[in-house]
């Protein structure tokens, strides 16, 4: 026997000889066959809401009709699917795309630099980046945040390459940073020369209710990160800089070309996949769509409906600690004298999809119930998700008192 991963970081007791994929399906027994928008159909007939959103990745759900086109017209055009670290049509309206959603600050004096499309991908490039610009090795990724900067006041070579900050850290259970504090860190790395890295992995293209979750602190980053859903479902990732922080020694950078706005798309990212055309266009379809129809600001709206009503459960039932979250993306963080949170979080999540709904659980003890409804979710889909979520809650408060087992949905022995 051996231990293995599952969804929310617990872990479970499996066989040597089995494959680790297994245990995903086992927490989640659904095996979809069709999906659209908020809805997932499985192999059995049922229908489910899906609130995990590939882990925030389909910003627009399932099979988006734009999505779905400028995939198509990809395909349909001969173009080729994989072109690396040459400019293609299909790029060119990506990038152009992405510039538009920037702050002017930014996009005026950017480069875009693509690469691998796994989490650690755009991360590794964004921190080669910076290392290399400053001629300084330590990033400082902001948990509880440093004040002042370590190098403060001190030699410039006891600075930091870079400060490393995700608006919502969301895997460590969806905790939003204040505006105030982002506000000061950005005070504080401008005066000492150090760039501000944002990762907007979780919380870009409107997710936090606005296009772009630094945006909420009136603050300009330095290095952006993208992934997940810049891709529009596929997978894509890409680091966005300020021009002057190109370490290739070229002013148009190693391999890089022209785009517009002045920006340049660079071929120092590590990974092989880095030139996917369909990502490219599924991902420029995508944020074009939630520009145009102001996907972010319906995201702000029906999100302060969602966290309002889900800080009720904290008022009605002991097992709900907390309740925090920016935009549609909330996260419940279930609580235990006794230490069972973990197994009261992974019961709300079973009784949620018995109820025929998906959540997600996250956050270090694997206490916390995330919810990450695509941009598209309407009022009466949130009410029907809430009124399912409030029902499994219900469920399992009742029956925690019947101990792990109960919460396992295990029969006590005789």
């Amino acid at each position: 026997m051996r231990e293995s991963a599952v969804p929310g970081g617990a872990s479970r007791r499996q066989p040597a000889r089995e494959p680790a994929a297994r245990t995903y399906a086992r927490a989640l027994p659904v095996v979809p066959v069709r999906a659209r928008g908020l809805t997932i159909e499985g192999a059995d007939g049922r229908r489910y809401l899906d609130c995990v959103s590939g882990a925030g990745t389909l910003a627009l759900g399932h099979n988006h009709p734009v999505v779905l086109e400028a995939i198509r017209a990809v395909l349909d055009s001969g173009a080729p699917l994989h072109v690396m670290d040459l400019t293609t049509p299909v790029e060119d309206a990506f990038v152009t795309e992405l510039l538009r959603t920037l702050p002017p600050g930014l996009a005026a004096h950017a480069r875009v630099r693509f690469c691998g499309p796994t989490g650690t991908d755009p991360v590794a490039t964004a921190v080669s980046l910076v290392r290399a610009a400053t001629g300084r090795s330590r990033v400082i990724a902001v948990s509880d945040a440093p004040e002042p900067l370590p190098g403060d006041g001190g030699a410039e070579r006891d600075r930091p390459a870079a400060l490393l900050l995700e608006p919502v850290r969301s895997e460590a259970g969806v905790l939003p940073v204040a505006d105030a504090l982002v506000r000061r860190l950005r005070s504080r790395t401008a005066g000492q020369g150090v760039p501000l890295v944002v990762d907007e992995t979780e919380t870009g293209v409107g997710r936090t209710g606005a296009y772009w979750a630094f945006e909420h602190s009136g603050v300009t980053p330095d290095v952006l990160i993208l992934d997940k859903a810049v891709g529009g479902s596929l997978p894509l990732a890409a680091v966005v800089h300020r021009d002057d922080l190109d370490d290739s020694g070229d002013p148009g950078g190693e391999g890089t070309v022209g785009v517009p706005a002045a920006a340049h798309t660079g071929a120092t990212g590590a990974g092989a996949f880095r030139g996917n055309q369909l990502a490219l266009a599924a991902g420029a379809a995508t944020l074009a769509h939630v520009r145009e129809q102001r996907l972010a600001e319906h995201a702000a709206a029906l999100g302060d409906r969602m966290l309002t009503r889900l800080r009720a459960l904290a008022g009605e039932f002991a097992c709900v600690g907390d309740v925090r979250g920016r935009g549609l993306m909330a996260g419940v963080e279930l609580v235990s004298p006794d230490g069972t949170a973990a197994e009261l979080a992974a019961a709300v999540r079973r009784e949620c999809l018995h109820r025929g709904l998906i959540v997600d659980v996250t956050g270090p003890r694997a206490n916390v119930v995330r919810l990450l409804p695509p941009l598209i979710v309407t009022e009466e889909q949130m009410s029907a998700v809430l009124d399912r979520l409030f029902d499994a809650v219900r469920a399992v408060d009742r029956h925690r008192v019947g101990g792990p087992a109960a919460l396992r949905g295990e029969h006590a022995p005789r």
